[in-house]
Order: C-alpha cells, then sequence, then structure tokens
C-alpha cells in the first residue's frame, strides 16, 4: 500500500502540474481586482484537477463503500458547477440550482439523507417528513461555508485538513481513514502548487474546488452520521469554524443591511490576515480553531455527555458571534 500511495501522489503531482499548464494556456485565470490580494492573473482550476485526481483514486481502489464512492463521483459535478462559475460569472440563483442538482440526487435517489440529529438522554431530535429539506439546506449552507474560506493561499486547505484530521481519529475503520488518506493526498500537494514551492505554476482552487471540498465533506458527514459511527453533534463539532464563521458573517450583514451574497473582505480570515500581514499564521490560526472547538465539543461529550455537548455549541456560537460583531464594529469604526 504504501508503494501505491508513493506512485499515486507522483501521479497527482503531474496531473496537478498539467491542469496548472493547460489553465495559463487557455486563460483559465482568477483575475485580480480590489477586494482581492494577487496582483496577476492566476490559474484557477485547482479544484477540478483535485476531483479528476479523486476519480482516478475511485478507479484504481476499488474497495471504498459504494455511497463514499458516490459523493466523490457525484462531487464531481459540483467542481463543474464553480468552474462554469469563475468562468462566466453565474448569479446567486444560477449558481444555487446547479448545486442543488448533484446534492438532491444524493438524498433522493441514494438515499444519504439525515433522518435524525441526535440522541440527547432525555430527548431524540427525529426529523421525520422534515428530513430530506432539512438535509438540502444543510449541504447547501455547509457547501457554501466552505467557499466562504477560500480567499487567502492555504486557508481553506489548511482548515479543510483539520476536519479531515478529526474525522480519522473519531472513526477508526480502516477503509474510511484510507478513503480520508486518498483525500488528503491531492489537497496537500495542491498546497506546492497555491503557494508556488519550488517555482511550481501557482493554482488557486476557484469556486470549483472550495464548492466541491463543501460538498463532499457535508456528504461524508451524513455518511457517518447514518452509519451510527459517530454521534451527530461530534460531527457538527468537526465543522464548527465553518458552521460559526457561515452564520456569523451573514447575520451581521442582516445588521448592516448588506447583500448576504456579495463577495466581501469581511471574513475571518481577512480580518486576521489584515491585522498579522502573515499568511502563515492566519492559516494557523484558523485550523487550530477549529480543532480547539472540537476538542471542547468532545471532552465535554465524554465527560459530560451529548446534551452538554449540544448546548456548548450552542453557547460558543453566541461568543464566537459576540465577538465577531465586535471586532466587525472596531474595524468599521477605524475606517
Amino acid at each position: 500500500m504504501n508503494y501505491y500511495i508513493i506512485i499515486y501522489s507522483l501521479l497527482i503531482f503531474f496531473l496537478l502540474l498539467t491542469f496548472a499548464k493547460i489553465s495559463y494556456i487557455l486563460n483559465l485565470v482568477d483575475l485580480p481586482n480590489k477586494r482581492k490580494v494577487h496582483s496577476i492573473p492566476t490559474a484557477n482550476t485547482g479544484g477540478v484537477a483535485i476531483s479528476v485526481c479523486l476519480l482516478f483514486a475511485l478507479q484504481e481502489l476499488d474497495i471504498f463503500d459504494k455511497n463514499l464512492a458516490l459523493i466523490l463521483s457525484i462531487g464531481f459535478m459540483i467542481s463543474i458547477v464553480g468552474f462554469i462559475d469563475d468562468k462566466f460569472g453565474l448569479n446567486t440563483g444560477g449558481k444555487l440550482s446547479l448545486q442543488i442538482i448533484p446534492i438532491f440526487y444524493l438524498i433522493v435517489f441514494e438515499n444519504l439523507t439525515l433522518t435524525h440529529i441526535g440522541d440527547y438522554d432525555y430527548f431524540k431530535l427525529e426529523l421525520g417528513t422534515f428530513m430530506m429539506p432539512f438535509t438540502l439546506l444543510c449541504v447547501l449552507f455547509l457547501t457554501n461555508s466552505f467557499n466562504y474560506f477560500d480567499g487567502l493561499d492555504g486557508t481553506l486547505i489548511f482548515t479543510t485538513t483539520s476536519v479531515l484530521a478529526i474525522l480519522y481519529f473519531l472513526a477508526p475503520y480502516e477503509n474510511f481513514q484510507l478513503f480520508l488518506i486518498m483525500i488528503l493526498i491531492p489537497i496537500s500537494i495542491f498546497l506546492l502548487f497555491n503557494f508556488s514551492f519550488f517555482k511550481l505554476p501557482k493554482l488557486f482552487l476557484g469556486d470549483s474546488g472550495s464548492l466541491y471540498l463543501g460538498f463532499v465533506i457535508s456528504f461524508i458527514l451524513i455518511y457517518l452520521g447514518n452509519k451510527n459511527f459517530v454521534h451527530p453533534i461530534l460531527l457538527a463539532w468537526t465543522v464548527s469554524i465553518f458552521v460559526y464563521e457561515f452564520l456569523s458573517i451573514n447575520i451581521i450583514r442582516l445588521k448592516n443591511r448588506q447583500n448576504l451574497f456579495k463577495a466581501g473582505k469581511d471574513h475571518l480570515h481577512h480580518l486576521l490576515f489584515d491585522r498579522s500581514k502573515s499568511t502563515l499564521f492566519t492559516n494557523f490560526f484558523m485550523s487550530l480553531l477549529n480543532i480547539i472547538f472540537f476538542l471542547i465539543g468532545y471532552y465535554s461529550f465524554i465527560l459530560v455527555g451529548s446534551l452538554a455537548s449540544l448546548i456548548l455549541f450552542i453557547i460558543f456560537f453566541i461568543i464566537y458571534l459576540t465577538i465577531r460583531i465586535f471586532f466587525e464594529k472596531k474595524v468599521s469604526n477605524n475606517f
């Protein structure tokens, strides 16, 4: 298996290199503007490249659960939606409508649906007839919350890696852990291109990558919940930073009567980078914060119980939102 991973990694590297070079030839690039950090046109097909890499892994490793294989294969459609958006700039309605198609397929035809959101000793949160619309909304929200994190080199990859590491710890099943490793390898190699190490052509994830990773993680969580491998509240803690940040930004924008769907620099990673001027610090902080949140949720679950963990999840969101509003006001006053 170690030999296969080495070969797989080399193939991934050359595939990403090929995508990067072709993207510049075909002018598939993200153009700089006032909102963006980069100053030169940069290839933005990293997400499509990663999704193709994982399709290759599925072809070569026919050992995964059918649902896990479907998550990656149908996820390719989401990466294409992101690619179209990057290229043609879809409006919000068109972008969400195209996302709904593959999500709807997995929910309705493959039964990857949340049926409940946990047993909390005194009660069980059953979804009943609301399970399909609830699952659709959750996947849409989480998928697009990943898109919110893609505004600085490496931020989304580092934070996604923290999620994969937590899931590796939570679900110690050999095939599932191998599945996570197969995802981790291409996104880790992608960082070499994202940061232009060894003078490699610079490559962005683009919407194709952020939406793809959000889609894949969303359905992995649903898969684990359906298999009863991990309690739903622990699954929620694995992506707590994404949930907290997505909800906080939209609440702040609603409060300020701003457009919810307009791209901006009001995300936490932008605020941290503006203060620290360090990409490394920002990425490390975001990843560490997600891990710290998870550890709080995990140990409250182990030491006290699922209900305590659920209550803490809500309390920490309120604290997070309060801090975000405070710093948002402070930044506004400085201007």
